[in-house]
């Protein structure tokens, strides 16, 4: 463990706002991957526990938000991601314009959480003395003693701890949405990929016990939850820390049979070890959805030997076949690195090959950035970054045309989405809203003529209910579900903008309107998330999510 103080500001704590009565406030900026995404839920519960309340449901702290992304409030966390090469200069540039805010907000603090944090510690505080706390991957618990023990002192607090303390989910956790909630299934990772830095900042694979995640999963669905996903850095490797095989796809039967639970889904994967068990328990239960991220990275196997990935193409190739057998409107992803060290334009070819023949629904792709601390930042023959940049529009453009024809097959496709807040950039301006199909794909549909996104008294869906669409427009990104505006004489034309890009205008099918809402207690408890946002909550009773809390009879 390192734990060190250095001078930073010193500046009381916020008078004016507690001398008016109101509580000291937080705003969390999550970079990163769906863990670390959880892991801001963590951080929030811990500040709600302990009295602070999200800046953006106090109208006060809220209406002092600046562009520097502070969201006004008297604590700034920042949970950092580190997989990219840029992690530490967008981490600082972000550290630049918060100090401007902070000299102008008496008592405001900020903290760094995260891998960055793990990796960097000290160095934070060395390059941006006005940050108050710096904590890891391994500690989170401890965020809100430190901030108490950097005001108190009026220095910087930072602390890192080498291995797990306190396994996350047992931390309070303030759920971003009431109707899907993420669940971890494991910490750490045991592979040894050499592109990748996450083991060494996250540690070896931990398993939880399967009856603590049942319970997780039944109190969120008690909560109000009617989606969840599996969390682990390999989930399909869960088991292996209490000796089960197939214990995951025993955990994916057991978390689609709970009562209230319609959707569940898991990321991420490893091709290694992905066995037909956990293929047969996504077919076989109706719960499970149709859903897969399988990172594949490369298409050739000279690269992923180079990449200590321990499986080849012709072994993902057969896992792909083998889910589309037994779930034939399955939308697969993968994630792609474009110019790992050695890299030949046939070793490139190779991948471009394997995408077009796969298929995927989309794909997440990246330029290769030496991380220090990785075998691969230190490999000869580093590709130059010229050729990087070629190769990656190359595998953009293909990527990008794959998705839009698999995304064309999907019209004329009945699908249910879980309408979702804050998923459509352009809603309002489209008259539109949005969710995720079941397979995962982000879905807009048009609302009847006459019916606003927030009339729920009149018809509209709210954030958390179903609602059933069909597909009229396969566009690059996503899919358009225009049904409710279709009726006699529609004819497939399209209507209204046709000077307009895809996403604003209205696309028509011959078929008949469809826009049929089902109403969910995940909308219920999305309605009363909202209600309860702008009232304070009496002394010591504000309403906390807990990793795995009891439920109260009346709750």
């Amino acid at each position: 463990m390192t734990t060190t103080a250095t001078p930073t500001s010193t500046a009381s704590p916020n008078e004016r706002t507690r001398g008016a009565g109101l509580p000291r406030t937080y705003h969390v900026r999550t970079l990163g991957c769906q863990m670390n995404v959880h892991d801001s839920e963590h951080m929030a519960g811990l500040l709600e526990q302990a009295g602070y309340r999200r800046a953006e449901d106090i109208p006060e702290a809220a209406a002092r938000a600046t562009a520097a992304g502070d969201g006004g409030a008297d604590v700034v966390i920042i949970n950092t991601c580190s997989v990219r090469e840029n992690a530490a200069t967008r981490l600082f540039g972000n550290l630049g314009q918060l100090a401007a805010v902070k000299r102008e907000r008496p008592g405001m603090q900020i903290a760094v959480a995260g891998c960055l944090a793990q990796q960097l510690g000290e160095g934070i505080v060395e390059r941006a003395p006005w940050v108050d706390v710096v904590f890891g991957t391994h500690n989170i618990d401890v965020l809100p003693a430190l901030l108490a023990r950097s005001r108190h002192n009026r220095e910087a607090a930072v602390e890192i701890e080498e291995s797990l303390k306190v396994f996350p989910s047992t931390l309070p956790t303030r759920r971003e949405s009431p109707y899907a909630a993420w669940v971890s299934i494991a910490v750490g990772c045991n592979n040894t990929c050499t592109f990748c830095i996450v083991p060494s900042l996250r540690g070896k694979q931990r398993d939880r016990r399967p009856g603590d995640i049942l319970a997780e999963i039944q109190a969120v669905a008690a909560q109000g939850a009617i989606e969840v996903t599996l969390l682990g850095q390999n989930v399909n490797s869960y088991g292996v820390g209490f000796g089960e095989r197939g214990a995951f796809a025993g955990l994916l039967r057991a978390a689609g049979s709970v009562e209230g639970i319609e959707r569940v889904r898991f990321t991420s994967p490893h091709p290694a070890a992905f066995t037909d068990d956990v293929i047969d328990a996504m077919a076989d239960t109706p719960t499970v959805m149709p859903s897969l991220h399988m990172p594949l990275q490369s298409g050739s196997d000279r690269i992923l030997r180079a990449m200590r990935r321990s499986y080849r193409t012709t072994r993902f190739l057969s896992i792909l076949e083998r889910v589309r057998e037994r779930m034939p409107q399955a939308a697969i992803t993968t994630d792609l690195i474009v110019g790992f060290p050695g890299e030949t334009e046939a070793d490139f070819q190779a991948t471009l090959d394997v995408v077009e023949q796969a298929r995927f629904a989309s794909a997440f792709t990246f330029e290769f950035s030496p991380r220090p601390g990785t075998p691969a930042a230190g490999m000869p023959d580093q590709v130059p970054t010229e050729v990087v940049k070629e190769r990656y529009a190359r595998l953009d453009d293909l990527v990008r045309r794959i998705t839009q024809e698999e995304n064309e097959r999907q019209e004329g496709r009945i699908v249910e989405i879980l309408v979702a807040e804050g998923e459509g950039r352009r809603d309002q301006a489209t008259a539109r809203i949005s969710g995720r199909a079941a397979d995962n794909r982000l879905v807009h549909a048009a609302l009847p003529v006459g019916l606003a996104a927030d009339d729920y008294a009149g018809g509209a869906p709210r954030p958390g209910d179903m609602l059933t669409v069909r597909v009229t427009h396969g566009a690059p990104h996503n899919l358009i579900a225009d049904s409710a505006r279709c009726g006699a004489g529609a004819g497939g034309a399209r209507v209204d903008g046709a000077g307009l890009s895809a996403g604003d205008r209205i696309w028509l099918d011959g078929g008949p309107a469809l826009f049929e809402v089902r109403r969910t207690r995940a909308g219920d408890a999305w309605e009363r998330r909202r209600r309860e946002a702008h009232t304070a909550p009496e002394p010591d009773a504000a309403p906390v999510a807990i990793g795995m809390p009891t439920v109260r009879v009346g709750a």
